[in-house]
C-alpha cells in the first residue's frame, strides 16, 4: 500500500449508487494535479486528504491513484483552508467570505476559529451580526469535529460524520461504538456495508449475532425496495448467508431466537418457507385487513339515502341540467361510490373514471355531505383537483405529518379526517405502509372510493395494495373498459389499450403519438435532445422546460436517466454567468434547474418524487432554495444535495401519478431486463397531448409480448381472504 497526500481539487464524476469518485488531487507540495479514483463518499473541494491506496497505469486515462482507504485531514495551507471554508461546510461562510477571512488571518484563520472566534469582526466587510453567525456556526461544526476524527479514524468521510452527528447529536460516538448496525438503519444515505465495515474496525466478530440479525434486517430491508413485504425464511436465510459470509446454521439460529429477531415477525418458526416480515410491514398488512373489515362494519350515514334514490331520475337530471350522460358501467359505478362503504373504480386512460368521479363527488356534495379528496403525489392531486374542481391533497398532507421527535401523523384513529366520503386517486402507487396510516385516520362512518389503474406499474414502496384488494374480492369495485368518443381519436388512449391488450402500438398515421426509430444509444440519446430541444418546441409551440418530460426505462446507459440528464441540462439550461451554480458529486445543480425530491423529507414537508425548479442561490447562507409545483420554496444546504436529482429526464417508475402535455420515451433493447407491458404502459399514459417513442421498435415489441409483473411478496390478499 502506498501513501497520497493532497488537495481535493475537483470531483470529475460520482455514483450515486455505490460512491465510486473519479476526482483532481494536487499532491502535497506539488503543483501539478493527478487522477484519483475510489469510493470517496462525502468529500469536498478544499479538503486536504490522506489517501492509501496504489499507482495504476490505465488503458485509456494514464497513471491514477486508486483509493482503498481515506482520512480528510484540516487544511494545511492558506488556498486549502480558503476553500476548505468556502466548500459550503460552514453556514454562512461562501467562496467570497472565505477569501477575505483567509486574507484577514493567513495560515492562522483556523486557529482564530477555534480559540478568538470574536476576532472574526475584524474582517473587513463582515459585519458584527453576520460575524457572530458564523461564529455559532463553526462551534456547531467544532462539536462534530471529535466525531469526525473519530469516524476518519475507522476509514469514513467527512460528510457521513455530519449526518451521523445530525441523527445523535452527542451521543453519536457512543452509538457508533456500541450499536453500529444502527446506523444502517436509522441515519439515512449509511446502508448495512458500511455500518458493517465501521462494526469490523471496532472488533465486531464475522460471526457476532448481533451483526448477522443486522444482516437479517437489511436483506429483509433490501426485499422491500422491490416491492416485498415478506421473503420465506428459507430464501432470507439463503440471501442472508451469502450476503454475510456467515454459516447457514447460525442465520438459521440466530433468525429462530426471539430475544436477536425481535425486530423481525416469524409466522411460524418451525416451517422452512414461512413469512419473515420487518415488524413494521407485518403491523401494516394486519392493520389494512383488519381496518377495512371495521369500515365495512361500521354504519353509514349516506348509504341509507341514497339505497333509496331513484337512480333514473338522478341520472336523467345530470343528463339534461349538466350535460353528463353516463354508461350503464359509469352508472354503476357512481352507485356504488354512494352505497357501499368500501369501492374500487379501476380503468385505463380515456374510460370515463374522471367524469364518473366527478360525479360522485357532485352528488355527495350536493346533499351536504362533507367530500376529501387525495392523491399520493403533489402531481396527483393538483390533477384530481382540476379534474372534480374540488382541492386535493396529497396524502401526507391531509394526514398532517407532525415533523420533530421521530415524527407522526396527527391525522390517526384518536383524531380521524372530518369526511362522510373519502376519495384517493392513483391507488396504484399506495404501498402498505401509507395505507395503513391512511386507514387508520379514516372516521368509521365514512365512505372510502379508491380510484386507480390496476395495469400501471405497482407502487414504489412495498406492498400491491391495489391488486391484492382486486384479486381478494374482499371490496366492491366496478372497471371501466369502454373507450369515450371524446378519447376515441386519440392515439394515446387507443395506443394505451393495444399495449395493454398486448397489441403492437400503432406507430404511424397518428396525431399524438409518433415513433422515430434511432437503435443504439448514442443515436436515441441525440434523437431525444434534438426533439425535446428543437423539433416539439417549433412545431407545437410546447416549452421544453415546463411542457416535456423525457422518461426512460433505466438509469444506466447513453440512453439512461443519468445522462439525458446531463445533455438535456447542457441544452436547456447551459453555464452563463448570471446562473450560479454548485456542484455535488457528479451533478452540477444549476439556477433554473428542473429537479426532483428522491425521498421522504417530512422535516422539509417534500416527498419523493415531488418536482420543482431551482430559483435561487444564497451565497451567503450556502442554500438552494426550490420552487415545487405547488408553490412553496424550500431551502437545501449542502448536507441535503443528495435528496436532490436533475429531473429533465425521470425514469418511468418515478412518473407515477404525474401526467405531462409530453412525454418522450426512448426504448431500446439494453433496456431489456426493464421491457416489460406495464412499464410502456405507464410510461405512454404519462402523456396528456402528445407521446413520442424513440429507439428500437424491437424493444416495443418486445415489452408488448412480455406481460409479466414483477413478482412481489404480499400477505393482504390472503388476509383479505381470511377475514370473517
Amino acid at each position: 500500500m502506498q501513501t497520497l497526500e493532497g488537495t481535493l481539487e475537483r470531483i470529475t464524476y460520482q455514483s450515486e449508487e455505490d460512491g465510486y469518485t473519479v476526482a483532481r488531487l494536487t499532491p502535497t507540495g506539488r503543483s501539478y494535479l493527478v487522477t484519483i479514483v475510489g469510493k470517496l463518499v462525502g468529500v469536498r473541494p478544499g479538503e486536504t486528504l490522506l489517501l492509501e491506496g496504489e499507482w495504476q497505469a490505465h488503458r485509456d486515462h494514464g497513471r491514477q491513484f486508486a483509493v482503498v482507504t481515506c482520512r480528510t485531514l484540516m487544511p494545511a495551507t492558506i488556498d486549502g483552508i480558503r476553500r476548505y471554508l468556502g466548500s459550503g461546510l460552514i453556514k454562512g461562510i461562501g467562496p467570497a467570505t472565505a477569501r477575505r477571512i483567509t486574507e484577514t488571518f493567513g495560515r492562522y484563520t483556523l486557529e482564530v476559529l477555534d480559540r478568538e472566534p470574536e476576532r472574526l469582526a475584524e474582517v473587513p466587510g463582515l459585519g458584527r451580526k453576520k460575524a457572530e453567525l458564523i461564529k455559532m456556526a463553526w462551534r456547531e461544526q467544532q462539536r462534530i469535529k471529535e466525531v469526525m476524527l473519530f469516524l476518519q479514524e475507522i476509514g469514513l468521510p467527512t460528510g457521513m460524520a455530519v449526518r451521523i452527528y445530525k441523527q445523535y447529536g452527542d451521543e453519536a460516538i457512543q452509538v457508533v461504538r456500541n450499536e453500529p448496525y444502527r446506523l444502517a438503519d436509522e441515519v439515512y444515505g449509511i446502508g448495512f456495508l458500511t455500518a458493517d465495515t465501521i462494526a469490523a474496525s471496532l472488533g465486531v466478530a464475522h460471526d457476532d449475532p448481533l451483526r448477522i440479525a443486522a444482516g437479517l434486517r437489511h436483506t429483509l430491508s433490501t426485499a422491500t425496495d422491490d416491492g416485498h413485504t415478506f421473503l420465506a425464511a428459507d430464501d432470507l436465510i439463503r440471501r442472508a448467508t451469502a450476503m454475510l459470509g456467515a454459516e447457514q446454521i447460525l442465520v438459521h439460529e440466530v433468525l429462530t431466537t426471539p430475544a436477536l429477531a425481535r425486530d423481525l415477525e416469524v409466522v411460524d418458526p418451525a416451517e422452512p418457507t414461512t413469512p419473515v416480515y420487518l415488524k413494521p410491514l407485518a403491523m401494516a398488512e394486519t392493520g389494512v385487513a383488519a381496518a377495512l373489515l371495521r369500515q365495512q362494519r361500521a354504519p353509514s350515514r349516506m348509504a341509507a339515502f341514497y339505497r333509496q334514490a331513484r337512480w333514473d331520475n338522478v341520472f336523467a337530471h345530470l343528463a339534461e341540467r349538466h350535460d353528463v350522460v353516463l354508461t350503464p358501467r359509469q352508472q354503476e359505478a357512481v352507485q356504488m361510490a354512494l352505497t357501499t362503504k368500501v369501492s374500487i373504480l379501476t380503468g385505463g386512460p380515456g374510460t370515463g373514471k374522471t367524469t364518473t368521479l366527478r360525479t360522485v363527488v357532485r352528488l355527495a356534495q350536493a346533499r351536504g355531505y362533507r367530500v376529501l379528496l387525495a392523491s399520493p403525489t403533489g402531481r396527483a392531486a393538483r390533477r384530481l383537483s382540476e379534474t372534480t374542481g374540488a382541492e386535493a391533497k396529497t396524502i401526507h398532507r391531509l394526514l398532517e405529518y407532525a415533523p420533530g421527535g421521530g415524527g407522526s401523523f396527527r391525522r390517526c384513529a384518536d383524531w380521524p379526517l372530518e369526511c362522510d366520503l373519502l376519495v384517493v386517486d392513483e391507488v396504484s402507487m399506495l404501498d402498505i405502509l401509507l395505507t395503513n396510516h391512511l386507514l387508520k385516520a379514516l372516521p368509521a362512518h365514512a365512505h372510502l372510493l379508491l380510484v386507480g389503474d390496476a395495469d400501471q406499474l405497482p407502487s414504489v414502496g412495498p406492498g400491491r395494495v391495489l391488486r391484492d384488494l382486486l384479486a381478494s374480492q374482499a371490496v366492491a369495485s366496478v372497471h371501466l373498459d369502454t373507450i369515450f368518443r371524446q378519447a376515441a381519436g386519440s392515439g394515446i388512449a387507443f395506443n394505451a389499450q393495444r399495449i395493454n391488450h398486448g397489441e403492437i402500438p400503432q406507430l404511424k398515421g397518428l396525431d399524438d403519438f409518433f415513433f422515430f426509430a434511432a437503435p443504439s444509444p448514442e443515436a436515441c440519446a441525440t434523437r431525444v435532445v434534438e426533439l425535446v430541444t428543437e423539433r416539439i418546441p417549433a412545431r407545437f409551440g410546447l416549452d421544453p422546460r415546463r411542457d416535456i418530460q423525457v422518461l426512460a426505462p433505466t438509469h444506466k446507459g447513453a440512453a439512461g436517466v443519468t445522462e439525458l440528464n446531463r445533455r438535456l441540462q447542457a441544452a436547456l439550461n447551459p453555464p452563463a454567468p448570471d446562473r450560479p451554480e454548485k456542484s455535488f458529486g457528479a451533478t452540477i445543480f444549476r439556477l433554473g434547474d428542473r429537479v426532483i425530491q428522491q425521498r421522504n423529507n417530512y422535516e422539509l414537508d417534500v416527498y419523493n418524487g415531488d418536482i420543482g425548479t431551482i430559483v435561487a442561490f444564497d451565497q451567503a447562507e450556502q442554500l438552494i432554495r426550490v420552487q415545487f409545483e405547488d408553490g412553496r420554496i424550500v431551502a437545501y444546504d449542502g448536507s441535503l444535495l443528495d435528496e436532490l436529482a436533475l429531473a429533465y429526464a425521470l425514469s418511468v417508475h418515478k412518473s407515477q401519478g404525474g401526467e405531462y402535455p409530453v412525454v418522450v420515451l426512448p426504448f431500446l433493447m439494453q433496456h431489456r431486463s426493464m421491457l416489460q407491458r406495464n412499464l410502456l404502459y405507464t410510461g405512454v399514459t404519462r402523456a396528456r397531448q402528445l407521446a413520442i417513442i424513440v429507439g428500437d421498435q424491437r424493444a416495443i415489441i418486445t415489452a408488448v409480448t412480455d406481460e409479466r409483473t414483477q413478482e412481489r411478496n404480499s400477505g393482504l390478499r390472503d388476509r383479505l381472504i381470511a377475514l370473517p
